[in-house]
Parts: C-alpha cells; sequence; structure tokens
C-alpha cells in the first residue's frame, strides 16, 4: 500500500489526509454501501436535510454520501458532537428581502448516521467524565472518535481514489 520515496529513505503511504475530500468521499461510500449496518431508514426518503433546503435528496445514494462524510469528518475534527456537526452542515435559510440567517442542518440525520456508523464499529462515543446524579452515577461524553476500523477503511478508500486523484491534480503524486 505504500510507495518508498526516490532517495529509499521514507516510506510513504496514502491516507485519507493526503486525498480531496470529493474523490475520497465517492469512494468512501462504495465501501460503505457493501456494508450492512449502514443503510436508509424508511423516514429518510421524504426527510430533507436542513431548514435551508426546499427538498429532500435526490441522489439515491445520500445516505451512503453522508455517512462517509461524516466518518471523515469525525476522523479528521473528533472528538465532535451532533450540535457541531449539524452546524458544519447547515447552510443560509433565505428570508425573501431581509439577509439570510445561518441555520443547522437536521440533528436527527446526522445522528442516526453516526448511531449507525458506531454499529458497524467506524465510530465510538469518547468518554469526558462520571457525574453523580439523583439517578445514579452518569457519565458525560465528548463526541465520537474514529475507531482503528475507521481508520482502516478510510485510508483503503484514500488508497483506491489515489490513481483519480493523481490524474485530476497532478501535484498529489508525492503522496
Amino acid at each position: 500500500m505504500g510507495v518508498l520515496s526516490p532517495d529509499c529513505s521514507v516510506f510513504h503511504v496514502t491516507t485519507f489526509y493526503d486525498i480531496p475530500s470529493d474523490l475520497l468521499n465517492d469512494a468512501l461510500s462504495g465501501l460503505l454501501a457493501s456494508n450492512d449496518a449502514i443503510s436508509l431508514p424508511e423516514w429518510a426518503t421524504y426527510v430533507k436535510t436542513g431548514m435551508h433546503n426546499e427538498n429532500p435528496p435526490l441522489a439515491s445514494d445520500w445516505w451512503e454520501r453522508r455517512c462517509a462524510s461524516l466518518l471523515r469528518k469525525v476522523a479528521k475534527k473528533g472528538p465532535i458532537g451532533v450540535n457541531h456537526l449539524s452546524q458544519e452542515y447547515g447552510g443560509k435559510m433565505r428570508r425573501r428581502s431581509t439577509p439570510g440567517k445561518p441555520v443547522a442542518a437536521s440533528r436527527k440525520v446526522i445522528r442516526v448516521a453516526l448511531q449507525q456508523l458506531e454499529d458497524a464499529g467506524f465510530v465510538s462515543r469518547s468518554e469526558k467524565k462520571s457525574v453523580e446524579s439523583v439517578d445514579g452515577e452518569q457519565m458525560l461524553y465528548s463526541g465520537r472518535i474514529c475507531t482503528p476500523a475507521g481508520q482502516k477503511i478510510l485510508n483503503e478508500a484514500a488508497f483506491s481514489a489515489k490513481e483519480l486523484a493523481v490524474s485530476k491534480h497532478p501535484g498529489l503524486e508525492q503522496y
């Protein structure tokens, strides 16, 4: 999977940091589509992905693409929670003649996609601390992080998308 550099002293391995996100998400969504834990919920065919959108997504594989994008973002920025992710996927709500204001994306879509990635073993919750409450001891979480299995599938997708990335962006040959 890796490539020796011309001076044979450094071993370069293609990681998901080296490939542009659009190419990586295409390759990763193909890998996630073959996983049984990642599947489109029945309600997802009718739902909008945020208040700023007028219609539901038209692409048939939008759920796998969203899961791939979420996995990449969790691996890059984790530990990260649903609220921060919904703000990143949000947009501007058009309000007729007044300027648009930023709105968050659907938290339900993000939460269910993260739960499916968690069931597949690609993402896990990061424990922050344990606190005492009326009901007993509860665990607080600081967000979700990428597991080694998630890192592995991300790097597999990056390696499979490397040829296309090099053909589109010649400067990536060194990676």
